[in-house]
């Protein structure tokens, strides 16, 4: 029977990130493919497929073909346990993906081989970058015309300001698309297109000292241009570097196309090689080690009503250390109260089954009746840490929400505060007005759409939006700060969010300069990491 150490060795738990189109949710789906846990990938939104990404379950999801929240897959694969979180590639939905890599021990970057590094994948590698975690890089869509993989690997060193070692090599893109040159192995890896990524490529190694093999298999003209690129790479890349790959400082980078399974199983085993095992996490001034016996973990999301039929609720934890079992009971620190965790589940998606135990790396569902909260730490009772807390970013769209019925006034309050314990919105009343008006801020406009869209489907409740002119919020750091006394402008409001933390909505830049000179002493910050 494996040992508690060997468990948690064989976890990895990382976090897929791209620039919305790159492929990440494709690539998603042929890694499960890989480790069995699918038969067949589906098109993320091909004409030839009526399926919907394996990860994909909400319903406005499937509509828009966009992932807007985070999934966790879990599966099995040459003896490792692999803990996927899939995160929302577009920018409306960032936050929910700030949080998720918090989870996360490593990162997997997906590019457009075309397109290069975009304006999301700059934020996501920001917030990579503030944690020191592990980046490992995919350049997708090789199938297609792309840049030069040069250019490509310049790029990402001048824009992230981090090394980068290409652990295998495009032989041409587009049409010409005919594999990869594994650096290692110092053989190419050529595929047959026909099955069009919809089944486990089957591959052809040659030699890249075979040369008339490589004429045979991807012609003159690609295998002179192949050899040329080998001796560039050996003489000005990077040298490989494993510590440095650990402290997020040199980046591996891998080609391939995911549509066409073109270099995907090849970056599996190669990623399982180099990513660590589950980190060490801060909690205050100590520093809590994955293989220590006790019990610990972290709440990093909350989704309500997965399922439609039970209308259900879950927190999903990280587990930070030890070994987690259904019968134990646990330490809930933010409630100071000792209890059981019910029903506790690993997903598939939108598929769950029920386990009996679970390990430090693993990702783990449980049954929140409502006392769990983002950033909620869980332990054994014998340990009571107290994890960092997840910081709450400043949302940039504001708006006074209504429900069109009156006599829907429980339901409205009911959706929209679920909707926000989730961290997908945060909601905001007036403290001490007697006017039970409701503000919602967002990063991104079309969080609204999703809004109105859950509400109406899971709540059954139509809403009023009426846009505000707000473009800044600043939460009030001062402790016990009464509110009446603060010299406010017409142009900011104060606002309370549902934990009772006071806010400011201002206008403008200015207009935050303005109240903090009329209010000497007034501390304002961005982020809440006090939740």
């Amino acid at each position: 029977m494996p040992t508690l150490e060997q468990e948690i060795n064989r976890r990895r738990t990382f976090a897929i990130i791209s620039h919305p189109d790159a492929g990440k949710t494709t690539l998603t789906e042929k890694l499960l493919l890989y480790g069995g846990a699918i038969q067949q990938a589906g098109f993320v939104k091909g004409k030839k497929n009526s399926k919907h990404a394996v990860s994909d379950w909400m319903e406005i999801e499937k509509q828009r073909g966009i992932s807007v929240t985070s999934s966790v897959l879990q599966f099995e694969y040459n003896g490792y346990c692999i803990n996927i979180l899939d995160t929302p590639g577009h920018q409306d939905f960032s936050e929910d993906t700030y949080r998720t890599l918090m989870a996360a021990d490593s990162a997997v970057m997906v590019i457009d081989g075309s397109r290069g590094i975009e304006p999301q994948t700059r934020k996501l590698f920001k917030v990579c970058a503030m944690r020191h975690i592990p980046i490992f890089t995919f350049i997708n869509k090789m199938d297609r015309e792309a840049k030069n993989p040069f250019d490509l690997m310049e790029e990402l060193e001048t824009e992230f300001g981090i090394g980068t070692y290409p652990v295998n090599w495009p032989i041409g893109s587009g049409d010409r698309f005919k594999g990869v040159y594994d650096r290692d192995a110092k053989h190419i890896l050529a595929f047959d297109n026909s099955g069009r990524g919809r089944s486990i490529a089957e591959k052809i190694e040659v030699g890249v000292d075979d040369t008339d093999g490589l004429y045979n298999v991807i012609g003159e003209e690609l295998a002179n241009q192949l050899i040329e690129d080998i001796e560039l790479l050996d003489g000005a890349s990077y040298e490989f570097d494993i510590d440095q790959v650990h402290n997020g400082q040199l980046s591996p980078v891998f080609f391939g196309s995911a549509l066409t399974n073109f270099g995907v199983e090849p970056f599996l085993q190669n990623f399982l090689n180099m990513t660590p095992t589950p980190l060490a996490r801060k909690a205050g001034e100590d520093t809590i080690d994955p293989m220590d016996s006790e019990f610990s973990a972290f709440v990093f999301k909350i989704q309500a009503n997965m399922n439609k039929a039970h209308r259900d609720r879950l927190a999903f934890m990280r587990i930070c250390s030890g070994k987690f079992d259904k019968e134990m009971n646990v330490y809930h620190v933010q409630r100071n109260k000792t209890m059981k965790l019910s029903q506790p589940q690993q997903m598939m998606a939108q598929e769950r089954g029920v386990i009996d135990e679970a390990y430090a790396g693993d990702i783990i569902g449980v049954f929140d009746p409502g006392i769990f909260s983002i950033g909620d730490t869980v332990c054994s009772p014998k340990m009571k840490v107290k994890f960092d807390n997840i910081p709450t970013f400043a949302p940039e769209h504001f708006a006074l929400v209504i429900q069109k019925d009156t006599l829907k006034r429980k339901q409205f309050v009911k959706g929209v505060t679920q909707i926000a314990q989730e961290g997908a919105i945060q909601i905001y009343t007036e403290p001490a007005s007697g006017v039970e008006k409701v503000y919602v801020g967002v990063v991104g406009v079309l969080q609204f759409e999703v809004l109105e869209h859950r509400l109406k489907s899971e709540y059954n409740v139509e809403i009023i939006r009426n846009t505000l002119p707000y473009e800044e919020v600043r939460w009030i750091q001062n402790e016990n700060i009464d509110p009446k006394s603060l010299k406010l402008s017409i142009d900011s409001k104060l606002v309370q969010d549902f934990k009772g933390n006071y806010l400011i909505l201002f206008n403008s830049i200015w207009t935050v300069r303005n109240v903090q000179e009329r209010n000497p002493g007034l501390i304002l910050s961005e982020v809440n990491i006090n939740n």
